[in-house]
């Protein structure tokens, strides 16, 4: 049983590793735009804003579950396979990245707006802003939205395990609850207790050496 338990430990790190390093990837460039292109923005388009915002707000109004399910199509195609801990980065990664985009956006909105007046002063163009103040700046608050992304990947890829996406989820569900083996359910819920306490411990700590207000 132990056995069982460190391999659905790390089936759902993988999950939550790999689909939290694309919604990083994809969802902070996602914030940046809407920052950008909104009113006032330094490439203010309130077209293209209006339509990722749609986009974005779209994708977050539909449940996990049903997201889930709904994907099993393009996962298949991406994956091969509906099944299994791979399968599940598709719509945990397509889930995140719009949540985290959100929080990156605010973030960045919070950056004061008269270091963003001064570089363009000083003739810096858009990348050197986002480059030099907008990324650095809002840089701890980043941080802390990853964190909290992360920490809700564990909890979406526990609900993955329902439909036999692996991990610790999948280990509740199959042994604990449809076996009546109680021991492993609390064994379960002790483990994602110390794994959400030691990512947030982690970017606590992160933030910590990157704020420097």
């Amino acid at each position: 049983m132990l056995e069982l338990l460190f391999r659905s430990l790390w089936e759902t790190i993988i999950m939550t590793s790999a689909s939290g390093l694309i919604s990083l990837i994809a969802g902070l460039p996602l914030g940046l735009a809407l920052v950008l292109t909104a009113r006032g923005g330094i490439a203010e388009n309130n077209a293209i804003n209006s339509a990722l915002g749609a986009l974005i707000n779209g994708f977050r109004s539909v449940p996990f579950i049903i997201l889930l399910v709904a994907l099993i199509p393009l996962t298949r195609l991406i994956v091969g396979t509906s099944l299994g801990t791979w399968a599940a980065i598709v719509p945990l990664a397509i889930a995140a990245t719009p949540y985290y985009a959100r929080i990156a956006e605010v973030s960045l909105r919070e950056v004061d707006r008269g270091l963003i007046d001064a570089v363009r002063a000083m003739g810096g163009n858009r990348w050197t802003i986002i480059r030099e103040v907008l990324v650095p700046e809002a840089l701890p608050g980043i941080v802390v939205g990853f964190t909290v992304t992360l920490v809700t990947l564990i909890g979406a890829s526990a609900m993955a395990g329902a439909i036999g996406a692996g991990g610790l989820g999948d280990l509740a569900i199959r042994y604990g609850y449809q076996r009546f083996e109680t021991n492993v359910m609390i064994a379960v819920v002790i483990v994602l207790i110390v794994l959400v306490c030691g990512i947030q411990w982690l970017g606590d700590r992160l933030v910590a050496r990157l704020d420097h207000r």
